[in-house]
């Protein structure tokens, strides 16, 4: 299992990322944009569709995850972070999932996505943020 904090942004997560990456010496290994999501699988608003959906910085064995919010009335700069945990497997990630959400608030329900493996986020009952998943692990 590994956890890695997960930054939101407010449309300036690229330039806030290759930021990081320079300072830490980095690579970003991981980028998407909302228009590469498969049409209807979730509301993009147009102002979004060339924002991070998601980013992977890897650096001296750390990783820090990102994306742009499509919500930005809704983002607090200071509190724009969230937990994000990779378990080893389905079973594994049911089960933090699960037990996290006691208490808590199920944002996106823990399910299969369409980039693979399973996914969900939640709120706890201590308002910290989560999101669970597992590898893609293709059959």
């Amino acid at each position: 299992m590994k956890l890695h904090p997960y930054l939101t942004f407010n449309g300036n997560c690229e330039a806030a990322m290759n930021f990081y990456k320079d300072v830490l010496d980095g690579e970003i290994t991981i980028m998407s944009r909302f228009d590469e999501a498969p049409p209807g699988e979730f509301p993009i608003p147009d102002f979004a569709k060339k924002l991070i959906m998601h980013l992977t910085l890897e650096f001296r064995g750390c990783t820090i995850m990102a994306s742009d919010t499509t919500e930005p009335e809704n983002l607090k700069t200071g509190s724009n972070v969230t937990l994000s945990i990779n378990a080893d497997d389905a079973e594994e990630g049911v089960a933090i999932f699960n037990s996290l959400l006691d208490g808590g608030q199920a944002i996106m329900p823990f399910q299969e996505v369409f980039w693979g493996g399973q996914f969900g986020m939640l709120v706890d009952q201590f308002g910290v943020q989560w999101m669970v998943s597992t590898n893609h692990n293709p059959s």
